[in-house]
């Protein structure tokens, strides 16, 4: 099966414009959709359906910031291995411990806790931003892991924070 970007027919690179994405994901849907095969083989029928998957996944790892510049890390030949290396700059495990903190002290407090999901959310603006430049002009690869697994961090704790507030509010 062809890599995502030559399925999508955009460029390899983490700048992408969701509208884009979108229209080559429904242009390709609508080459590979099962159901303009329902009166072919069963063969037809079965690739047809790998290629609609394929397309699928490519489309879910490309709109997500996080999974797009891992997919691209991975094509170019870096493992994000998130689980077991965890190697990060000592600033950014003590800003760690301070969300983490904050998190804790603004358990069951609307305000803080919408105040710091704020915080979070402007936070990862600047490290996708750093990861698209790491990625798509200087080619600092292990620069662009780290800040992968920085976003991956982030994003858990930023589901962790959505979870509270949902509990709140409901």
């Amino acid at each position: 099966m062809q890599d995502y970007f030559s399925l999508f027919q955009i460029p390899e690179q983490f700048a992408l414009e969701r509208a884009t994405l979108e229209a080559a994901y429904r242009n390709v849907q609508a080459q590979v959709h099962p159901d303009r095969f329902a009166d072919r083989s069963e063969a037809e029928r079965r690739v047809a359906m790998q290629w609609a998957t394929h397309a699928n996944e490519a489309y879910r790892a490309l709109k997500n910031p996080i999974e797009r510049g891992r997919y691209l890390l991975k094509r170019r030949g870096v493992e994000i291995d998130a689980e077991r290396n965890t190697a990060m700059s000592p600033a950014f495990l003590m800003q760690q411990m301070a969300w983490r903190e904050a998190v804790e002290e603004a358990a069951g407090k609307f305000d803080a806790l919408s105040r710091l999901e704020q915080e979070l959310r402007r936070d990862e603006g600047v490290m996708l931003e750093d990861l698209q430049r790491s990625l798509d002009v200087s080619s600092d690869l292990p620069a662009a892991a780290e800040l992968v697994r920085r976003l991956m961090f982030m994003e858990k704790l930023r589901s962790e924070i959505d979870d509270a507030l949902a509990q709140l509010e409901g």
